[in-house]
């Protein structure tokens, strides 16, 4: 079997993998992830022990117990791009052989839970409430970057997305992943249901602009009126759809679960950010 290169996988000097600064073992087969490293405290205050923590640049673990249950929750900072890092290197931990720098022959799955925050992009959706993602719409192009069966990708559902928003060509190539089915059902209960866009930045791909105007202004409103029953785009956020294909190009199960703290269509924000995600951690610990 070939071995990895020490360029493609990196590992520090004691052992770690290069961004994560994990070692194999020191992660749970159950791992929350949230953006917000100050995160990780609020979540793992409430765990009855804590075995493990560690922290490299915005990417901060924390694993322990919660009622018996063996978890670990990661900070991965914003966008996809810390997604591709995050993903890859968890993988590695529990699929790659560090001393002989090679692909175990047999493969453990884990299962990802984020924990976001986001912006609904339906007047009919509140501040405050849970929203899941049922799909991730990538905006960000990441999906092309590699050579994986592109059937991962829902490309009816895709396809007809690009021919009702009239997507630009001078923007990267949408995709749209599914998240697993098993995690929507043990958590999504009460939940507004929907895909989420996921975009590759916070302003201008969200349709805000302060002080640059807009390419594309109406672009929001093209992807808001999408429907494909009974499926419509119900939020914004930065991370879902690279989550979602490369945890199930890996062979990992992933969902998205995000407190909304702001309804676009009102232009109105919560006035206590900090409550509706404590809810949401509360409702995840005790469901998962």
């Amino acid at each position: 079997m070939e071995k990895l290169k020490e360029s493609q996988l990196i590992i520090n000097p004691d052992g770690s993998i290069y961004h994560l600064n994990l070692k194999p073992g020191q992660i749970a087969d159950t791992i929350l992830l949230v953006g917000d490293p100050g995160r990780v405290n609020i979540i793992s205050r409430r765990f009855d022990s804590i075995e493990f923590k560690t922290a490299n640049r915005e990417m901060i673990t924390h694993t322990g117990y919660f009622q018996g249950k063996h978890l670990s929750v990661i900070s991965t900072g914003i966008g996809p791009d810390n997604i591709d890092i995050v993903l890859n290197e968890l993988d590695a931990l529990v699929n790659v052989d560090f001393e002989k720098r090679v692909r175990k022959e047999n493969l453990n799955s884990l299962r990802l839970v984020r924990l976001g925050t986001s912006g609904s992009i339906q007047p009919d959706i509140p501040i405050n409430a849970f929203g899941l993602s049922t799909h991730g719409l990538g905006m960000d192009g990441l999906f092309y970057y590699y050579g994986i069966d592109p059937d991962l990708m829902d490309r009816e559902l895709t396809a007809s997305f690009v021919r009702h928003s009239h997507w630009p060509d001078d923007l990267p190539k949408p995709y749209i992943v599914e998240g697993n089915a098993e995690l929507r059902e043990k958590l999504g209960k009460g939940m507004y249901q929907g895909i989420t866009a996921t975009a590759p930045g916070f302003y201008a791909p969200q349709g805000r602009a302060i002080r640059l105007p807009l390419h594309y202004p109406d672009l929001i409103d093209r992807i808001a009126s999408f429907r494909k029953d009974p499926l419509r785009i119900i939020n914004f956020e930065m991370e879902t759809s690279a989550l979602y294909f490369l945890a199930k190009a890996l062979g990992h199960r992933a969902v998205t679960v995000c407190s909304i703290l702001a309804n676009r269509p009102k232009e109105i924000y919560t006035s206590n950010p900090a409550k509706p995600i404590d809810e949401l951690i509360d409702l995840v610990l005790e469901r998962i």
